[in-house]
């Protein structure tokens, strides 16, 4: 089969996709949001997601399946995300995706939804070359993967040891009293702040802790540090310089992301790294990447802002690997894993 036709599905949070893809090429990719209602609550609410996955889940399949010119018996496959994300919202997606997989008789995938962020740069830049790093940075998850082949050999070498660099970022925006989600309005103020204003540490770059995790992350600390000075400085009746907090935090965190990322690179000897997940979307890390991929000479791809948030696009891509490698589809009966191991592509 040299260009199967997969539909993908994602609800792994607080959007319901779908996508269809034809073999690298997409056709179409509908988006359902409801991060409007979580606002209030300072972030995602399961309850209120999973509800809202049950809702849009038909609308979008069908919208995604009529934008392509299609239906569901045009499709070879499809591909839902089965882990990690959300238990309540998972366990939607999937129940529907096994619901229409049975009624249409189509093989069904249940992928990794992390994997698919790496998957889905594949629509952008083509193949994924041999011996590819992957950064994944989100609001869950800040790993740097090995990709020998994106549908039969990923590894983790390095990961998170607490606050993913998404995790840090709205833990900070909400010190600072921005709405959720923070990232954004983090990544606007800090265009017009000082990167040198104050003091941010870097965790795990000095010394042993350096040493022994090498490619591992930690933004706890960094969270920590900002809400002492934070704290500090309004004691003192200071004026919280909301730019500069801004700009030190995001130089931090994307030193450390970009340094890390790169000497991983030079360690595997990787020439291409690829960088996924809503956290991608940050203006300060994709430069701190580009000018780290030029000062190493590594082809750093990274991709548009659409491609970067969850999609049902990434989860169609991973799933057309998956089918033109032979890989053998789930059975039925598979469950969700709301932790599902980086080191898990498809659920048997």
């Amino acid at each position: 089969m040299s260009e199967p036709v997969i539909l993908g599905i994602e609800s792994t949070c607080d959007e319901t996709a779908a996508a269809v893809v034809r073999g690298k090429t997409l056709v179409s990719n509908v988006v359902a949001s409801s991060m409007n209602e979580h606002a209030r609550y300072g972030g995602v609410i399961p309850e209120i997601a999973s509800r809202a996955h049950a809702e849009a889940f038909v609308p979008v399949v069908s919208q995604a399946l009529a934008d392509a010119q299609m239906d569901i018996s045009d499709v070879d496959a499809i591909a839902v995300s089965a882990g990690p994300g959300l238990a309540g919202c998972l366990a939607v997606g999937v129940s529907g995706a096994k619901s229409l997989a049975w009624a249409a008789n189509k093989p069904l995938y249940g992928i990794n939804h992390v994997i698919g962020h790496v998957a889905v740069t594949q629509l952008q830049f083509g193949d994924v070359p041999e011996n590819t790093l992957a950064l994944i940075v989100s609001g869950g998850h800040t790993s740097i993967l090995r990709v020998g082949d994106i549908a039969t050999d990923v590894s983790v070498i390095g990961t998170t040891l607490d606050d993913a660099a998404g995790e840090c970022f709205d833990k900070v925006a909400r010190l600072l009293g921005f709405p959720y989600p923070g990232g954004p309005h983090i990544d606007r103020h800090a265009q017009s702040g000082d990167p040198h204003a104050l003091r941010v540490p870097q965790g795990l770059t000095q010394g042993k802790a350096a040493a022994a995790h090498p490619y591992d992350f930690s933004f706890s600390g960094v969270k920590t540090a900002v809400a002492r000075w934070i704290e500090s400085e309004s004691a003192k009746g200071h004026e919280i310089p909301v730019d500069d907090v801004c700009a030190a935090l995001a130089d931090s965190v994307a030193t450390v992301l970009s340094k890390k990322t790169m000497a991983a690179a030079e360690k595997f000897g990787a020439d291409t790294v690829i960088v996924g997940g809503g956290f991608s979307a940050n203006s300060q890390l994709r430069e701190a990447l580009r000018q780290s991929g030029v000062d190493h000479g590594i082809d750093v791809r990274i991709p548009e802002l659409k491609l970067c948030t969850d999609n049902g696009a990434m989860v169609a891509m991973l799933g057309s690997n998956l089918v033109s490698a032979g890989v053998k589809p789930s059975s039925m009966d598979f469950s969700i894993d709301s932790s599902m191991s980086l080191n898990t592509i498809c659920m048997e």
